[in-house]
């Protein structure tokens, strides 16, 4: 690993990081908060997954969460949302290739050769943080629109690695929308059975723990009607009896002004089920 960039922030380091990815077969990026800590203290760790065009940079340049990260004692890990460079799959549209990964396993060509973002979120990811920086083993996921979906689908697939999930403005049931109905066509193939073993929705119902959900969802979201319909999620989790908190907002958008505004909420729900 590289450290490409570093800040003091609140007490703490916010820094950048470059490597060669074994799994993606590309260089990849990521950021990593580390608040202030005693001497070979080790921290839990809260992973944070972005939604279509950002990389690494988004969250920790517009959330605002180290204040609440450093006042909970915890580290934030943000990566880039797919593999990149040259030789990597792209596509002209923003919501296919890179920039974004859909945090799943490509089975399709060009995909399949880098677009392995699930293994390089649960294994390879981990396997860095833990080992390179002051972490513990017990971790906690959450993320935006497709890093929402992300989160979902990683918690849910991967019962008892995380303590917790939540998600802001995630795309719940991307089977049943253009942004995943796309996505999964190219990533994984036309056959849609394969689909479910990326859907939140799909999932839930068949969900080996009964780990806690939050969602905050603005009511003026301009994806919400078309690409996101939490309702769906709200109403599988339901008859899963699945424990679900989906919180509405009226005025709020999808982006990182709603984010900013409930942060430090979602930090507060991780570092309650971190240190449970």
């Amino acid at each position: 690993m590289e450290k490409i960039e570093t800040h003091r922030i609140f007490g703490g380091e916010q820094s950048v990081w470059k490597h060669a990815s074994a799994t993606l077969g590309c260089e990849m990026r990521f950021a990593v908060f580390v608040p202030d800590h005693a001497p070979g203290a080790k921290l839990p760790v809260i992973y944070w997954l972005s939604g279509l065009t950002c990389t690494e940079q988004n969250f920790i340049t517009k959330a605002g969460a180290q204040s609440y990260a450093a006042k909970a004692g915890v580290i934030l890990v943000a990566p880039d949302t797919s593999p990149r460079g040259e030789g990597v799959a792209d596509d002209a549209g923003y919501d296919l290739g890179q920039g974004a990964g859909f945090y799943l396993n490509a089975t399709e060509a060009p995909w399949a050769g880098h677009y392995r973002m699930y293994d390089y979120i649960t294994e390879e990811l981990p396997g860095l943080i833990e080992a390179g920086f002051p972490a513990s083993e017990r971790r906690s996921i959450m993320g935006h629109s497709m890093g929402g979906h992300g989160a979902l689908v990683i918690a849910l697939k991967n019962p008892g690695r995380y303590a917790a999930v939540s998600a802001f403005s995630p795309i719940v049931a991307p089977a049943l929308v253009p942004w995943g109905q796309k996505a999964f066509t190219a990533y994984l193939g036309a056959d849609r059975a394969a689909w479910a073993a990326w859907d939140a929705t799909a999932l839930l119902a068949q969900a080996g723990e009964r780990l806690p959900i939050l969602i905050d969802q603005g009511e003026a979201d301009p994806f919400l009607e078309a690409e996101l319909k939490p309702w769906l999620f709200e109403a599988a989790a339901a008859a899963a009896g699945h424990p679900l908190t989906l919180r509405r907002h009226e005025g709020y958008d999808h982006s990182y002004y709603f984010i900013a505004t409930f942060i430090g909420e979602h930090i507060a729900h991780h570092a309650a089920a971190l240190a449970a």
